[in-house]
């Protein structure tokens, strides 16, 4: 993205200051893509914490919120650490919407997960399914704990009249992501695990069967809309954003053992779990505000993942 204009007005008390955007989780994957004032990160505030959240919104009384904060993972860290995900996404989502309402901010986007869908629906996802059914037993505590925030969001607006929305993107991936193996998601944990299968000369070895497809998003595409939808999108209902262009994750492994040169063995562990099998979904919504959004490939998009990954390997999440 181009550089952030800051835009500061200077209020009496001394030390504080008026933000126009305030961007929580402003230095990981998506929030690092995303035009803001404030980026705040895990080291200014425990966002779980109250008393830390609304301290950093008070200082800042931010006019706008993007809400990017969250403990995520893929399918192994939602199944090995349910608690967890569903403590930490909890109260991080109930605090930073309840700090903002405090505060004064006028418009907040809250981002949730395509994981907060019902199991047993009927595709494609759209927006008024989000709550008919229970989501997939492997993920639902983090996918109930995001469709809090939904909930929240639509309370306040009925009693407070804020305008406060929800968004739900697919399938994140690209620059600044979380290469954790066990935790991370499905994308760049494949780059990871092929990157260190290729170093120490080892088969690379994948969950499940590859069948399974999903609908994946670059990051730069998610920060593209955040910046219009901060300012334009004026409904309280959710919104989908994806390509709807979905692709069995043997056919993402095989682009990413291209684009690393992995020369080893392929193995696929069948006796571990894909996931729910497909999750398409509908971009009708998003179609009618912006018809002419382009996402970009999830050829070209990987490609510039692991080349990033690669010229950062130090550094990176993992």
């Amino acid at each position: 993205m181009g550089g952030t204009i800051n835009l500061k007005i200077w209020c009496l008390r001394k030390g504080d200051f008026f933000m126009q955007v305030l961007i929580t989780g402003g230095t990981g994957l998506v929030g690092s893509v995303i035009t803001g004032d404030v980026r705040l990160s895990s080291k200014d505030a425990d966002l779980r914490d109250w008393n830390q959240t609304f301290a950093i919104f008070d200082k800042y009384k931010p006019e706008k919120v993007i809400h990017c904060a969250a403990k995520v993972g893929g399918l192994g860290g939602n199944m090995n650490y349910k608690g967890e995900f569903f403590y930490d996404n909890i109260m991080m989502n109930t605090n930073v919407i309840e700090a903002a309402r405090q505060v004064g901010t006028k418009r907040l986007l809250c981002f949730l997960s395509t994981c907060v869908f019902p199991d047993d629906v009927e595709y494609p996802l759209s927006e008024e399914k989000v709550h008919l059914g229970e989501p997939h037993f492997s993920n639902y505590p983090y996918a109930y704990a995001k469709r809090m925030a939904d909930i929240q969001i639509r309370a306040y607006k009925e009693q407070y009249g804020v305008e406060y929305f929800t968004v739900i993107p697919t399938n994140i991936y690209g620059p600044n992501d979380n290469f954790d193996i066990k935790n991370g998601h499905v994308l760049p944990s494949l780059i990871h695990k092929c990157y260190l299968a290729q170093q120490n000369n080892t088969d690379f070895v994948i969950w499940g069967s590859g069948e399974p497809t999903r609908e994946f998003v670059f990051s730069k595409d998610i920060g593209k809309f955040a910046d219009w939808a901060i300012d334009n999108y004026k409904e309280v209902e959710p919104i989908i954003v994806s390509s709807t262009d979905p692709i069995k994750i043997k056919d993402v492994v095989g682009l990413i053992v291209e684009y690393m040169n992995f020369k080893g063995n392929v193995v696929w562990d069948r006796d571990k779990p894909d996931g729910q099998y497909r999750k398409p979904s509908s971009i009708e919504k998003l179609k009618s505000y912006l018809p002419d959004f382009e996402f970009t490939s999830v050829q070209d998009g990987l490609k510039e993942t692991v080349e990033w990954f690669y010229n950062n390997y130090e550094s990176v999440r993992k």
